[in-house]
């Protein structure tokens, strides 16, 4: 049991979480600074376990849904839908590890903004083409374009 609660250790240092949460949740709860991100991440505390299992489930299931969409490739309807989903569950996975406020600021950050504004935005154009416009030749240049934003 020691040599599991070291690896846990281990990778919580290695995704940039602090050792000890029990003080950081102490001392996020006595901040006098009160906005809904300190709220929300409050609220999103979980065991170093939990978070691991939260990444490894959504992981799996995002490169289950991404490997599966390459089955109905030849229907770009059905193919921009499931790549999205699984794009979206594995972009999911990684808050687990490091947090959604954290990984929202990293992703926020000026050497990254433009590349999450055009994967964000392609994935709404990819679904909307797929779900409402219901056309081939846009829902593919839209998945292009979000595995070229996701690339990048």
């Amino acid at each position: 049991m020691e040599k599991m609660n070291q690896a846990l250790e281990r990778v919580k240092i290695m995704v940039g979480m602090e050792v000890d949460e029990d003080e950081e949740v102490a001392d996020v709860s006595s901040s006098s600074s009160w906005s809904f991100a300190d709220d929300f991440n409050r609220h999103c505390t979980l065991s170093t376990k939990q978070r691991i299992y939260g990444f490894a489930i959504c992981f799996v299931a995002g490169l289950a849904c991404t490997l599966l969409s390459l089955l109905v490739f030849f229907n770009p309807v059905k193919f921009g839908i499931t790549f999205t989903f699984g794009n979206l569950l594995s972009l999911g996975s990684t808050a687990f590890l490091i947090g959604p406020k954290r990984q929202l600021t990293m992703m926020l950050d000026p050497a990254r903004i433009y590349a999450t504004a055009m994967y964000l935005a392609s994935i709404i154009i990819a679904l909307f083409c797929a779900l409402y416009v219901h056309n081939k030749l846009l829902t593919l240049l839209a998945i292009i374009l979000e595995f070229g934003a996701l690339v990048w």
